[in-house]
């Protein structure tokens, strides 16, 4: 989309409440939000706080005609087919522009800021975020508890042959449909939380900087 005075905008995010969105004005290029879409743990199996004996026992997936085994990665429950794995969450368009390149990251509210660390931490970012304080407070209280749930049941084993475009399209829905599996990620660490808002210059409302 092109906008007068020489402006470009991208739209990073495929999820309507979820937005990343990038505006380069002039020499400045500016990232409004970051949020995280999250609708690709559905994929997964969940992470049971206590032990699940169902969970534990149940069937690998085989195909049909015996050509792909993911035992170790796939398993049927319900009628459907789910990851074994750790869950990965789906992360803001990374091809369409050089996120090195923005200079600064606005926060508008705590919700879409949950992908920040992987903006500043994996892309070599090296400019400033602006956020109120509650938008900081808030969104680190989010982060903080989504690490400490994710290290609390940890899942040693990584999935990585399903994503293979070729298995996948062997696959059943909705694993089969799902899009840039590849570019799909584990979550952030608390000390990629911590230095990711170390960045935050806090702003206060009506604030010119």
């Amino acid at each position: 989309m092109t906008f007068p005075c020489c402006s470009l905008q991208y739209c990073l995010s495929g999820h309507p409440t979820l937005p990343c969105n990038v505006l380069k004005f002039k020499s400045t290029t500016i990232m409004l939000d970051c949020g995280l879409d999250t609708t690709s743990v559905l994929n997964f199996l969940p992470l049971p706080l206590v032990h699940s004996p169902r969970l534990s026992k149940l069937p690998g997936w085989i195909s049909k005609d015996g050509s792909i085994n993911l035992e170790k990665e796939l398993k049927e429950c319900a009628g459907r087919v789910f990851v074994d794995a750790q869950p990965e969450f789906c992360l803001p368009e990374r091809e369409l522009l050089d996120l090195s390149t923005i200079d600064v990251i606005l926060i508008s509210n705590y919700h879409c800021m949950m992908a920040l660390p992987y903006i500043t931490e994996h892309t070599g970012f090296t400019g400033t975020v602006y956020a109120t304080e509650p938008t900081l407070q808030i969104g680190r209280l989010l982060m903080e508890e989504l690490v400490n749930f994710m290290e609390r049941v940890p899942k040693a084993q990584a999935a990585t042959c399903w994503k293979n475009r070729d298995v996948q399209r062997m696959l059943p829905g909705p694993l089969k449909d799902a899009v840039d599996v590849w570019t799909w990620k584990r979550c952030y660490s608390m000390q990629e939380v911590n230095s990711a808002l170390s960045k935050v210059q806090l702003v206060g409302y009506s604030q010119k900087v």
